[in-house]
């Protein structure tokens, strides 16, 4: 055991995680809220069993400040097959819930893997990519990195669970950041931006606009034959994926998902079907105003008219009894704490550690993003928590497994901020 170093520990960014979770508190009370007080405590109650996992999650905080800055280096590995595995056992022991196997039903609490996989396969990277003499610019390394990641995407898109998937694939930003070459981001960011043009238009118009643009850049580019060489290989690997996106979206992603799509672009209506609960949480947003309607007040809120507000659309409360002013706060405490982790991941003379740290900001980032973007109808409904704030004991207890470890290696740094 090794004891907690109180003065290294980043005290600003602890006490901004513990705002979001008395704030998540508070508005998943709002939203479950009944007029007897005394089943708030209830474990019948959604707002009962947050308390609850927030006690685990401080319990785990504190376990894992108390073991040696190693063992998470060293026990890694053996903690990714483990994940692997509870992954992999979903299939056997797990629960459907929603048309989703995601879940083990463990004393009527469910437990969700996937959340635990996360920090879990932050610290497998970071092992992996820390190790002596290796080189993310070799064919062989950039195989393996990729295959950490991809064996649990590939569990959890057969659950299915196409939200969680993302934000695996966004590990593809911390290869970046070690020195990944840069064609992999531009080919990441090029398909997402594919998969909504081709949906939206055709991939007969979208592969003649690429072939169109590549012959313009071709013929201006002339005389670099390096380039040349680059925009025509981005053209048949971008034409190929315009090719494909038909077969990906009417066949691996599930129906309710292609309308959510569908929804998000305009290309159909439905506000009292699939796109219900984006719609009532756009309304329960706009009534907050600038300074929201007040506590236990939101006629959404208390009307229960958004579905799932406790959960995934716990923003929306936010929105609607704290209003504008309410919701910026939560957004400028995300932004800061993001900004700030990734300013200390820059100081880190640790390899390991700052892997770790990057990995750390981008789930952190693309959850909060992604849920947002959720709740004011920007992106489709793909079942992804607001970090702290959303109910969920996988959800909480998974954040704080990540933050927590964060915390402990942050500490061990040399460089000052």
């Amino acid at each position: 055991m090794n004891e907690i170093n109180i003065k290294k520990i980043d005290w600003i960014s602890l006490a901004i995680l513990s705002l979001l979770v008395l704030l998540g508190l508070i508005n998943i009370y709002s939203a479950t809220h009944t007029d007897l007080i005394e089943n708030a405590f209830s474990l019948k109650n959604p707002f009962g069993k947050q308390c609850l996992f927030v006690f685990i999650s401080i319990i785990t905080f504190l376990l894992i400040q108390s073991l040696p800055f190693k063992f998470f280096e060293k026990f890694s590995s053996i903690l990714y097959v483990l994940s692997i595995l509870s992954l992999i056992g979903l299939f056997i022991f797990g629960k459907n819930i929603s048309g989703a196997t995601s879940w083990y039903q463990v004393f009527g609490f469910g437990i969700q893997p996937s959340e635990f996989a996360k920090p879990i396969t932050a610290l497998a990277l970071a092992k992996f990519l820390s190790e002596l003499n290796v080189n993310i610019k070799t064919i062989k390394t950039q195989f393996y990195s990729f295959l950490i990641i991809l064996i649990p995407i590939i569990l959890i898109i057969l659950q299915p669970d196409p939200g969680t998937t993302l934000i695996f694939l966004s590990f593809f930003i911390v290869f970046y950041k070690v020195g990944l070459p840069s064609i992999y981001l531009n080919l990441f960011i090029g398909f997402i931006i594919l998969f909504f043009l081709t949906i939206f238009f055709s991939k007969q118009i979208i592969i003649l606009a690429i072939l169109f643009i590549s012959i313009a850049l071709v013929f201006f580019m002339r005389s670099n034959k390096k380039l040349i060489k680059k925009i025509l290989i981005y053209s048949f690997v971008f034409s190929v994926f315009a090719f494909s996106v038909d077969f990906i979206f009417n066949n691996i992603f599930e129906q309710h998902h292609r309308d959510r799509f569908n929804i998000v672009m305009g290309l159909q209506q439905d506000n009292r079907g699939i796109g219900y609960n984006t719609n009532q949480s756009r309304i329960a947003f706009a009534s907050g105003g600038i300074s929201g309607e007040g506590f236990l007040k939101g006629s959404q809120t208390r009307g229960d008219f958004v579905p799932e507000q406790h959960t995934d659309y716990i923003f929306s409360t936010v929105g609607e009894e704290w209003g504008f002013l309410g919701a910026s706060i939560v957004i400028l405490l995300f932004s800061y704490l993001m900004i700030r982790i990734s300013k200390r991941a820059e100081l880190q003379r640790n390899l390991f550690n700052k892997i770790y740290t990057y990995s750390t900001v981008t789930i952190l980032f693309s959850h909060f993003f992604i849920n947002i973007g959720m709740v004011l109808g920007l992106v489709p409904t793909i079942g992804i928590p607001l970090p702290f704030l959303s109910y969920g004991g996988s959800s909480l207890i998974g954040f704080i497994i990540l933050f927590s470890i964060y915390i402990k290696l942050d500490s061990q740094r040399t460089s000052k901020w």
